[in-house]
């Protein structure tokens, strides 16, 4: 049974502390945009559909409690709580993308008493996180076909349950193939230096049965050299419009690696992660994080003082290397322009 990091009950969102994992189980509660925009930037949520529905609820309390007369001086206080909200993490399109449905939802229902407004705008949120489940499954379905029975899958990052409203992308797609009843090993990349895949990937599959082999990140090559590896699936935090996808720092080493041994390089992530205004990878903008998490784990320290340090948190790999991208609406094959173009359209 998959977790659910996010969760909603009488205006309180409760999230589970992703830093304390796989040691300890606490979940922290929020209360207004201001706790919520802290809690999507320290990294108790990540994983760009969470980070998504983390901003629809933050938007949500935004909204509740604006002060105001009219839709206009309404509108414009909560214009500001979703740009403190979008300052958050430059790089994972899902959190644009709800709050820019807030905003349309509350622009096309701006006839409403603000009090209905508010509760509408909640509603928005909750549907979202509901909404993300329900397509998490649907894309699972999709991309288990493509998943070998007996297979060893190579998996970068988290892309659960973690990272989702529940289910999960990449880790969907796993799950979805496990319930179909295919027998999988998941080797599960430790996804330096923030440790995703030790801490989180590997605690959640261990939490629901599946079996999973955690593997230091230089590991990946050997194993498939020594023919251990079928096939690797990954999450995304944003697609360009030509098929460059944006993941974990990591993830285009694992997938040059993947077509030099020959090895189907799967990507699942819903459509909303899909940014057609961003033509390729190399207009997609990378965060940067705090070095600390490179020369420090915890209080101890790793490296010397006063060195240079270049902390990237993703990556960008190139359309070229990709085998298939795998959407709630179906799998996009190279030409990937045209392939995901139709998928937006609905075609």
């Amino acid at each position: 049974m998959s977790i659910k990091p996010i969760e909603y009950r009488d205006g309180v969102c409760r999230m589970i502390d992703q830093r304390r994992l796989p040691s300890e189980e606490i979940w922290l509660e929020y209360r207004d945009f201001r706790g919520v925009a802290e809690a999507i930037r320290s990294m108790v949520i990540r994983g760009a559909p969470a980070i998504g529905i983390a901003a629809a609820f933050g938007a949500a309390f935004g909204a509740r409690d604006i002060e105001a007369d009219d839709f206009e001086g309404f509108f414009s206080r909560f214009e500001e709580a979703c740009a403190l909200l979008a300052g958050t993490r430059p790089t994972a399109v899902n959190l644009f993308w709800a709050l820019e449905r807030m905003k349309r939802v509350a622009r096309s229902h701006r006839d409403l008493p603000l009090a209905a407004l508010k509760e509408r705008l909640r509603d928005e949120a909750v549907e979202i996180a509901a909404e993300d489940d329900r397509l998490n499954r649907v894309m699972g379905a999709h991309g288990a076909e493509l998943i070998p029975d007996n297979g060893r899958v190579l998996t970068h990052c988290n892309a659960g349950a973690l990272a989702t409203g529940g289910y999960g992308t990449a880790l969907g797609v796993i799950r979805a193939a496990v319930e179909s009843g295919k027998k999988l090993m998941i080797f599960a990349d430790e996804t330096r230096p923030f440790l995703q895949g030790s801490r989180l990937t590997a605690w959640e599959l261990h939490r629901d049965g599946i079996p999973v082999t955690l593997i230091c990140d230089n590991m990946a090559g050997a194993l498939m050299n020594q023919g251990e590896i079928d096939c690797v699936i990954v999450g995304a935090d944003r697609i360009a419009a030509n098929g460059d996808v944006a993941n974990k720092i990591g993830t285009y080493t694992v997938a040059v690696l993947a077509k030099e041994h020959g090895l189907p390089f799967y990507v699942a992530a819903p459509i909303s992660t899909i940014d057609p205004a961003i033509p390729d990878g190399s207009h997609i903008p990378i965060e940067e994080r705090d070095s600390r998490e490179i020369t420090h784990s915890g209080l101890l320290q790793l490296a010397p003082e006063g060195i240079r340090i270049r902390n990237p948190a993703f990556d960008v790999t190139p359309a070229r290397l990709i085998s298939a991208i795998i959407t709630e609406r179906g799998i996009a094959r190279a030409d990937y322009r045209k392939s995901l173009a139709g998928l937006l359209a609905g075609e």
